[in-house]
């Protein structure tokens, strides 16, 4: 009867360390994939004001936009949680629809080399961005899925683990176009 006993101890406590490192693993994972949203985020963040620059002649608001990329970059350092940064990234892209728009409205910037290959480096990381964020809302999801269906919320519960919060858009203006009008 003891050896049973044992058999069982040692079975739970095998199954125990696996759950808790498959748990482990998903957190990694989350991590992982917020670090890739993160340098992908920061590559733009570095790449916008070389076409701020780049703009500057044609716009007439310039400054303006260029003092909201500033101060963006600013708060980006100095956030820290998935949620402030996905906001400041939303700010960010309202900043570049502007951007873009101005482009649409001059002939001689859409031909400037200079400009064109900032665009094509700025598109390539907007798809890598939104890459990442799949990825990291993907690893979220199977991670915080594993802290809620048993046994795995039972281990969760003992040793700790906290669900992720996704990275989404919160701001309805957001998910909008960005309407640009010169004749103001």
């Amino acid at each position: 009867m003891g050896w049973i006993i044992l058999i069982i101890v040692v079975v739970l406590l095998l199954a125990i360390a696996g759950i808790y490192n498959s748990l482990v693993t998903a957190r990694q994972k989350v991590k992982n994939a917020w670090s890739q949203i993160d340098v992908q985020l920061q590559r733009r963040f570095d790449l916008i004001p070389n076409l701020v620059e780049s703009v500057k002649g044609y716009m007439n608001h310039e400054s303006e936009v260029l003092t909201k990329v500033a101060e963006l970059r600013t708060s980006w350092a100095n956030a820290s949680t998935v949620k402030e940064k996905a906001e400041l990234d939303n700010q960010l892209s309202g900043a570049l629809k502007t951007i873009m728009a101005v482009s649409e409205n001059y002939p001689d910037l859409k031909a400037n080399q200079n400009f064109t290959n900032l665009q094509e480096e700025l598109s390539q990381t907007e798809n890598k961005i939104s890459y990442s964020r799949q990825f990291y809302n993907d690893s979220v999801t199977m991670y915080n899925t594993k802290l809620e269906v048993v046994p795995s919320n039972i281990v969760a519960g003992l040793f700790g683990f906290k669900h992720e919060e996704l990275f989404k858009v919160d701001s309805e203006e957001a998910r909008k176009n960005v309407k640009v009008d010169f004749n103001k």
